[in-house]
């Protein structure tokens, strides 16, 4: 068969499969052309998820009839000063949105320039283009798309549902509308309104809050950290969720480059590993960061969809975000989520929560005992376990000297008074519960510490701080301890003694699957060397052929910090309790465990009144 030229509009629908794939991207390429144009409002109208309309309208610099005309011709743009590909400013330049998705729709443009007397309309129907003719419109500019694909059945069909298109849709436009907080958005489908953003005003970086809340969740923004960095021209800027706020996706993980959302390997990375001390593998945090560089040092024509980056120093980026978010974390202390304490709350209230299950307690009110509503179906039973509750205790008729005496926290002080060390974040210790759980009060709730988990990160970290300042003190036992393995990884063991002794356990071979631990690193305490060498076996097994045990510092430290922190079940008091809370409040990342468990639940007294009814 000969070589022929292929006509232009075949072409073009060519391209238009590389740039338009589905109508969130027609919707991408129009709004990012309203912002281009300087609009402060933007609204868009689709119907059936954008395959039957989409109409997007701005109140921007809008366009004169000849540049109108030439607007839906390829590679015609307003946005390249010059021929410099390099030094892109701009959201679009390539000149290919509008004649991409006309030829394969049915296009209008209409557009009206600031201070002009009319406007001019303009229509592109399967890639055949109209002359421009007047038409009525505020300044700005407004384009719809109708019968999108209808010149390509064949992509048509590939298209999914309305509701899956529309949420492809809606996602388009938030992480727009995250990027530029100053300009109002709106979204409806067939006149259902399902978003409506004003413009955020006030100071950037709390307005950008702001907006991200509006988005992402109120959670989010009560438990987001600012992050604020620069390194050799490059800022980092945005806000990052604390680690106990988690989802088992990162579909919140929201990244942008000079205003430009991207979906960049080597950011999701650096965040991965900067979040790598304080999560499970499996989940992913809240945040969205905005870096900004000089449009030189990164190359967004990578690809048509503008998706994708590649940065000329990706050390430097990935360094920045790294360190300014380990230092974000840092920076928030010994704080955890809200999120966590409000679950607590969820799981303490009868099945079904909230005022609904308020609603259907069986009781109505109080006085000196339950008052049971009248029409409350009253389980067989329960009306003489209530009768027996609420009958004298026994020994109240004796003389008080003869009862036995009521333990308390703080023996001898005022019952009303507040504890001494309640005015601390954490308050003071109270009590421990089943020698697992400490219990402290503050000024305004209590507060419940899992004593492990929170020693557990006490010991991480200090153990990291060890490693910094030259090594791990190491403490040798009396007798050292023969711990029996199977031959492979004993000699895995054996063949990382050195890099384990920098960490402060020395271990040497003792016959075939054997190992003797000589020495223990000494801020462990009484660890229990077998097990810890047990897990350090497994650990180094998953580790594989790597060539250093500092590659995988966290892993290790891990382990060890397990083995060495209080455990579950030991009997604590009252100033081993205060003590281990002073030191959360004063270690970093404390709110969670080396797992992404949080290390303790704050509960505020107004939350636990509802729960009783009080309020």
């Amino acid at each position: 068969m000969p070589i022929r030229r292929l006509p232009d509009t075949l072409v073009n629908r060519i391209a238009a499969g590389e740039v338009v794939e589905r109508p969130a991207a027609a919707v991408k390429e129009l709004v990012e052309n309203a912002l281009d144009a300087g609009a402060t409002r933007v609204d868009v109208v689709v119907r059936d998820g954008g395959k039957t309309l989409i109409a997007v309208t701005d109140d921007g610099c809008g366009m004169e009839p000849d540049e109108l005309d030439l607007a839906v011709e390829r590679h015609a743009t307003s946005k390249l000063a010059g021929d410099d590909l390099q030094d892109i400013r701009t959201l679009g330049f390539r000149g290919e949105a509008l004649p991409s998705i006309g030829a394969v729709s049915r296009l209008t443009i209409a557009s009206r320039r600031r201070g002009a007397d009319s406007a001019w309309s303009l229509t592109v129907d399967a890639g055949a283009k109209g002359r421009p003719q007047p038409a009525a419109l505020a300044p700005g500019t407004r384009v719809e798309v109708r019968d999108l694909f209808a010149a390509v059945p064949a992509r048509l069909k590939f298209l999914k549902a309305n509701r899956t298109e529309l949420d492809h849709v809606q996602d388009t436009l938030e992480r727009l509308a995250m990027a530029h907080p100053g300009v109002a958005f709106t979204l409806a489908d067939d006149g259902r309104s399902l978003l409506r953003l004003s413009a955020a005003s006030g100071e950037p970086a709390q307005a950008r809050l702001v907006r991200l809340g509006t988005l992402m969740g109120r959670d989010f923004q009560d438990n987001a950290v600012p992050v604020d960095a620069v390194r050799e021209g490059v800022r980092l800027s945005g806000w990052i969720g604390l680690p106990t706020l988690h989802r088992p996706t990162a579909r919140q993980q929201h990244l942008f480059v000079n205003g430009r959302p991207v979906r960049d390997k080597l950011m999701v990375g650096a965040v991965r590993g900067a979040y790598a001390d304080f999560l499970p593998r499996d989940r992913h945090p809240l945040l969205a960061l905005f870096l900004e560089i000089d449009p030189l040092e990164v190359d967004v024509n990578v690809h048509p969809a503008k998706a994708e980056v590649r940065f000329r120093d990706t050390g430097l980026v990935r360094g920045l975000i790294v360190g300014a978010l380990k230092h974000a974390l840092a920076g928030a202390g010994h704080r955890a989520s809200t999120t966590v304490g409000v679950a607590t709350l969820g799981a303490l209230r009868p099945e079904g929560g909230g005022a609904a299950a308020a609603a259907a307690a069986p009781w109505s009110g109080y006085g000196r005992g339950p008052v049971y509503a009248a029409s409350a179906a009253v389980p067989r039973g329960l009306a003489d376990r209530a009768s027996a509750f609420q009958a004298p205790l026994a020994g109240l008729d004796t003389a008080p000297a003869a009862r036995p005496p009521v333990y308390t926290a703080d023996a001898g002080a005022d019952a009303g008074a507040p504890p001494p060390g309640a005015d601390h974040p954490l308050g003071a210790a109270r009590a421990q519960v089943h020698n697992t759980y400490i219990v402290a009060q503050t000024e305004s709730g209590i507060i419940i510490v899992d004593q492990h988990a929170a020693h557990e990160r006490l010991v991480y970290e200090r153990m990291k701080a060890a490693l910094l300042a030259g090594g791990v003190k190491r403490q040798g036992l009396l007798i050292p301890e023969v711990v029996e393995l199977d031959e492979p990884s004993a000699a895995r063991l054996t063949a990382r003694a050195a890099e384990l002794a920098e960490l402060g356990l020395v271990v040497e071979p003792f016959g075939p699957g054997c190992v003797v631990v000589r020495e223990v690193p000494a801020l462990l305490g009484r660890a229990d060397a077998a097990a810890l060498v047990r897990d350090l076996a497994d650990e180094l097994a998953e580790l594989g052929d790597a060539p250093s045990l500092k590659e995988r510092l966290e892993e290790v430290c891990a382990t060890m910090a397990c083995h060495g922190s209080v455990r579950a079940g030991r009997s604590l008091t009252i100033d081993e309790m205060n003590a281990l809370l002073r030191r959360m409040e004063a270690t970093p990342h404390s709110g969670q465990c080396n797992h992404g468990r949080p290390t303790y639940v704050e509960l505020k007294l107004a939350d636990i009144e509802k729960l009783f009814g009080r309020r």
